[in-house]
């Protein structure tokens, strides 16, 4: 009898050079910023360790650099340092333990590097900068060439010694071996440039030499890019070349795949919400359809009927699952269970993963608190109340002691339904705690609810949804439409409470009170339908503003975006929805202003909004005439509640927006937090 459940090509075993893979699900390699001083450490170890113990059939770990000169982040692992093996060794134990392979990936980033850190000069086939570091490189000669694929083999021994189970080479988004093998920065005239079998003549080097190094008994993978989508570029059909040559060789044993550029056109890499599930999935279709070895398709893949699809479709022989894990370890255990419903599902918000990797942080999750914290155990749950001063954090009131029977959960009180709210409750009532939730509203979600009724934002609200339904599943009591007032918390007396109230809109002054001056919460929710030529003002610079802008420009008003940024939602860049958003509204018509700031409106001879600007870098003053103005603009913790209840008998705490207004992600954090210190 088969065991796979309902997905009977996912969980089907599959041979792999020497492998066999118990299924097809794939944690493939992605950043995560954990090394410390250029090693692995037990972060990556527990990381890597709980995808594992969540059914992944294969791991895959983030680049390991093969060169002493190629550091383009500072949280890099340095392959090439022997001191690296005992946490390689750390790492593969504590993955093999679940009965998973795991390998390694290997990478040198050429061109897309920088020597800020080295403080060398960054190497490439050719001298042309990338258009994020702009360092100009300086061309690999021959005895470079040939130190660069020493460095590839060396590498590769390090990760045998250190207990993987084989190689992957990176040839795609970011790698000298992509670089040589684009045409767009492949200038070259020797044996390495020119025609394509001359560009892939370094990755073909490189597979020889690690094959030489790792034997015949450890896998040889080579990930590969499917069009870089940049100007003069590699296509589809030169991957497809290209797969061929390195299937050719016999001795590499899949091919994994992805599309786009990692700094040009890294938007493709690592998609957003905007973008469909499997949108890259034809380049695994036309790869696997060339070469006879198995080959991982990607592409924001977070739903395991989406995966069992594409291998039923015959797209490519495993899924790469990435984000849909980090979200949920258990993606694959619970996939096999038929238990799709359970999983919490990953929102391709980026916030947390891209966003926070590039702000030099490791890698999150805003649907999972608990990623990139495996390796922190968490506090034992607290069973009987405590003294005045225990646990006190900022945003918790401390509160008399009184004694409670040793051994039970403790009764909690949640208000508000948020993602704050409700990861608290969820989290409190795991750890054994009698949790009730009280909503005001018809219906939980707040804000994440409203957000996904957005344009291109319609992702966001799995993640209310999926804590509603754990929450439900933990045994939290779910009191919608139950506005909560501190009388009745005074008589009710649990034992703790947690205020999730969130934050409400505040008019600007400049704006007099004027009624067509609104918050853009208010044009989400629909209480306010501006019309006509519409003034978005961004000073959140997320998507709140853009959003919006978005919406109104959909519904035919004249939108101009206008931010005292230097960009209109510059905080999109770091989740990678910037570059769809700015097509979308260029070919609405959406005009963006920079650099100003509000000073004043008053109503014109027409009645309408007349908006003093001030240009901040010129001091000049600008005028602009609109009918409404819609505002994303700071707004104020709903905290009245909070100070209602100061010197309550019973714990006190405030999670989310009614603490500080943020972004969901600090929500989930906090709502985590307490739960888990309750």
């Amino acid at each position: 009898m088969s065991t796979a459940g309902p997905y009977e090509h996912l969980f089907t075993p599959l041979r792999v050079g020497p492998l066999t893979l118990a299924n097809r699900v794939v944690f493939a390699a992605h950043l995560t910023n954990y090394a410390r001083d250029g090693l692995p450490t037990d972060q990556h170890a527990a990381y890597y360790a709980r995808r594992a113990a969540g059914g992944a059939g294969l791991i895959i770990t983030e680049e390991h650099s093969t060169h002493p000169a190629d550091r383009p982040y500072e949280k890099l692992i340095q392959g090439h340092r022997p001191e690296v093996i005992p946490g390689y060794r750390r790492i593969t134990g504590a993955v093999h333990a679940h009965g998973v392979p795991v390998l390694a990936q290997l990478n040198h980033n050429g061109g897309q590097s920088s020597g800020m850190h080295s403080r060398l000069p960054v190497q490439a086939p050719s001298p042309v900068p990338d258009p994020l570091f702009r360092e100009v490189p300086t061309p690999a000669g021959a005895g470079e060439i040939a130190e660069i694929v020493a460095g590839y083999a060396r590498v590769a021994r390090h990760c045998a010694e250190g207990g993987f189970d084989g190689v992957e080479l990176q040839c795609s988004q970011s790698s000298i071996i992509r670089g040589f093998l684009s045409p767009a920065t492949n200038q070259r005239s020797d044996g390495y440039g020119g025609a394509l079998a001359n560009r892939a003549r370094l990755m073909l080097e490189v597979v020889a030499a690690v094959r030489a190094a790792i034997g015949p008994g450890l896998v040889l993978g080579v990930r590969l890019g499917g069009g870089e989508l940049i100007e003069g570029g590699s296509t589809l059909g030169e991957a497809v070349e290209v797969a061929r040559m390195a299937s050719a060789t016999g001795t590499v044993d899949y091919i994994s795949t992805t599309m786009g550029v990692a700094t040009a056109t890294l938007y493709m890499v690592m998609a957003s919400m905007r973008t469909a599930p499997g949108y890259a999935m034809h380049v695994a279709a036309a790869i696997r359809a060339a070469v006879g070895i198995p080959v991982i398709g990607a592409g924001r893949i977070t739903d395991p009927r989406q995966a069992d699809q594409a291998l039923a479709d015959g797209q490519c022989d495993l899924v790469a699952v990435v984000r849909g894990q980090i979200a949920d370890p258990d993606f694959a255990a619970k996939a096999r269970a038929g238990d799709a419903a359970g999983i919490r599902t990953c929102l391709s918000c980026n916030q947390e993963c891209a966003g926070r990797v590039g702000r030099n942080r490791w890698l999150g999750c805003t649907a999972n608190p608990r990623t990139g914290h495996e390796s922190v155990p968490l506090p034992p749950p607290t069973s009987a109340r405590r003294g005045p001063d225990a646990g006190r954090r900022p945003g918790s009131e401390p509160r008399p002691g009184s004694g409670r029977r040793p051994g039970s959960g403790r009764r909690v009180y949640v208000v508000g339904g948020g993602p704050g709210g409700l990861q608290a409750a969820v989290t409190a009532a795991e750890r054994g705690h009698r949790v009730t939730l009280f909503e005001s509203a018809a219906r939980t979600g707040g804000q994440a609810w409203v957000a996904a009724r957005m344009p291109g934002r319609g992702g966001f609200g799995t993640l209310t949804r999926d804590l509603a339904a754990q929450a439900r599943r933990a045994g939290v009591r779910l009191e919608t439409s139950h506005p909560v007032h501190a009388g009745f918390l005074r008589d009710e007396r649990p034992d703790a409470v947690v205020l999730a109230t969130g934050a409400v809109p505040v008019q600007p002054a400049w704006a007099h009170g004027h009624p067509r001056v609104v918050d853009v919460r208010q044009v989400a929710d629909g209480s306010a339908r501006p019309g006509g030529t519409v003034v978005v003002l961004d000073e959140l610079g997320f998507h709140q503003a853009t959003s919006v802008a978005e919406l109104l420009a959909d519904r035919g008003c004249a939108v101009e975006v206008i931010t005292s940024a230097l960009v209109v939602g510059q905080d999109l860049g770091l989740t990678l929805d910037l570059e769809l958003w700015t097509r979308k509204v260029h070919a609405q018509g959406v005009r963006q202003r920079t650099d100003v700031v509000v000073l004043d409106a008053a109503r014109d001879g027409a009645g309408r909004l007349e908006l003093t600007l001030l240009h901040h870098p010129t001091g000049a003053s600008q005028r602009l005439a609109c009918d409404w103005v819609a505002c994303a603009v700071p707004p104020r913790p709903a905290d009245e509640l909070w100070h209602a209840l100061r010197g309550a008998p019973f714990e006190v705490h405030r999670v989310g927006d009614c603490l500080a207004p943020r972004r969901a992600h600090a929500a989930v954090i906090e709502g985590e937090r307490v739960g888990a210190a309750l």
